[in-house]
């Protein structure tokens, strides 16, 4: 039976796109069937991260009844399907934000996953991205502002009746500065799906306009979503502390890319 996970944080700038856009395309990479919703419908950003921005039909002529489900679905080169918003001004008002729960019950039928990005905060566009969702997967970093909206978008998923599949953590560095992974467990009583690295492969990534397994796939961050995704699949996979990246650290990989290669 298909699945629709809605990705939300409360607060914006956590990550919350780079992890649906991740989490999509490696459970893609895992072999399922999976389409990237974009319901950011005023700030959307999933078609600029995967290199198309502007296509003919988005998101909101499906919502507005101005055109079929099945034109506003496109394949990433990864094998993924996504389904852009439009950067348009104008074409985010009168947008019927409850339609968006008939869409998703369309696309359970031709997918096995459907991952969908939300909006920041919690007003109508991220209230219907949870409605329309089965299960809601939490995205914040580890300070104290994050957590805090965090747990708000729990509340409110609970009030809507949406259960919680768990949290994930990104831009974790393990210094002192983070929050601890046991205070925020503590404050949020949900699941940990998993923990991101904090490294340039992430921003890198953004600048390619692709997923980090692809672009790095060597990378940290790039076998954090992996593991995410295949918790996400059930899988009993143990999540490991992160370690310190110091200064011998950095001394270390800069000599294996210069002198190793």
């Amino acid at each position: 039976m298909a699945k629709a996970y809605t990705i939300i944080s409360g607060k914006g700038g956590v990550g919350k796109t780079t992890s649906a856009v991740n989490l999509g395309i490696s459970l893609n990479h895992l072999g399922e069937d999976v389409v990237i919703v974009d319901a950011n419908l005023t700030t959307p950003n999933i078609g600029i991260h995967l290199g198309a921005p502007i296509v003919p039909t988005t998101l909101n002529h499906v919502l507005n009844e101005e055109a079929k489900l099945e034109d506003a679905i496109y394949e990433h080169e990864s094998g993924t399907k996504i389904i852009p918003a439009s950067l348009s001004l104008k074409e985010t008002e009168k947008i019927k934000y409850n339609s968006l729960v008939d869409i998703i019950k369309k696309l359970k039928k031709i997918t096995n996953y459907i991952i969908i990005d939300s909006p920041a905060g919690l007003g109508d566009e991220a209230r219907a991205a949870i409605k329309a969702a089965d299960e809601i997967i939490i995205v914040t970093n580890p300070e104290i502002s994050a957590v805090t909206d965090a747990l708000k978008t729990i509340k409110l998923s609970e009030e809507l009746n949406k259960p919680i599949k768990g949290v994930i953590i990104t831009r974790y560095s393990g210094k002192k500065v983070d929050m601890s992974i046991s205070n925020i467990q503590e404050m949020l009583e949900a699941p940990l799906l998993g923990i991101i690295s904090e490294e340039d492969s992430i921003k890198e990534s953004h600048l390619m306009k692709n997923s980090v397994i692809y672009t790095h796939p060597k990378s940290d961050a790039a076998r954090d979503y992996l593991d995410t995704s295949r918790r996400i699949l059930g899988e009993k996979i143990k999540i490991n502390p992160i370690r310190k990246k110091g200064f011998f650290f950095t001394i270390r990989k800069t000599f294996r890319s210069r002198f190793l290669g």
